[in-house]
């Protein structure tokens, strides 16, 4: 089969691309809004792009109170998703307007950050405090300009639950961090494996 994404496929019931490139890393962003409340949203279009200096982004599709947020605030955070917060993370995935908060709507604690003004998951095993640095709109290859966007933010603080620390580096392995397959499907990180590099 050959498909082309712009011409869906009638033998397909889905888009395969999401379930494609995988697994995709889960961005739990929480950013406040000018009148202060506190929006959380998961976005699976999310990754590191650097680490000198350490940067994030993430990409709403369409307009989102994440975007705004960030834009209008200048930082935003980025919290670990784990299996113990899958459902706290997907009922955060609710549409809901602006003036709705969706920490307090399903009754998750947010404890503050350090440098930047919007809140952090409390039971989160990490935190990466961010400030935004500048989005860019998506077009197509063609120039038509997409709803989408690309947020990027640099990375000035970080919150690590001591729990996952074990002799000076970073062990997830007993938090299962949770990943976007396709479709509604997730995945978590349950092996770990060293290779040497050849260089």
């Amino acid at each position: 089969m050959y498909y082309k994404p712009l011409q869906r496929n009638d033998s397909l019931s889905h888009d395969p691309f999401n379930a494609l490139v995988v697994p995709r890393p889960i961005g739990w962003i929480s950013t406040i809004s000018r009148e202060g409340v506190v929006n959380l949203a998961p976005y699976s279009y999310f990754n590191a792009v650097s680490n000198k200096p350490p940067m994030v982004l993430f990409a709403p599709v369409g307009p989102k109170d994440s975007q705004r947020n960030a834009e209008a605030m200048g930082d935003f955070v980025v919290n670990l998703v784990t299996w113990d917060l899958r459902e706290k993370m997907n009922a955060t995935s609710a549409s809901v307007s602006p003036e709705i908060s969706e920490p307090e709507l399903v009754g998750l604690e947010m404890k503050p950050s350090q440098l930047v003004k919007p809140p952090r998951v409390a039971a989160a095993a990490a935190a990466l405090e961010c400030r935004w640095v500048k989005s860019v709109p998506l077009e197509t290859a063609a120039g038509e300009r997409m709803a989408g966007a690309i947020v990027i933010g640099e990375v000035v603080g970080i919150h690590i639950d001591d729990a996952i620390i074990v002799d000076g580096r970073i062990d997830l392995s007993a938090r299962q961090v949770i990943s976007r397959l396709g479709y509604k499907d997730y995945g978590v990180l349950d092996t770990i494996f060293s290779m040497p590099s050849p260089g």
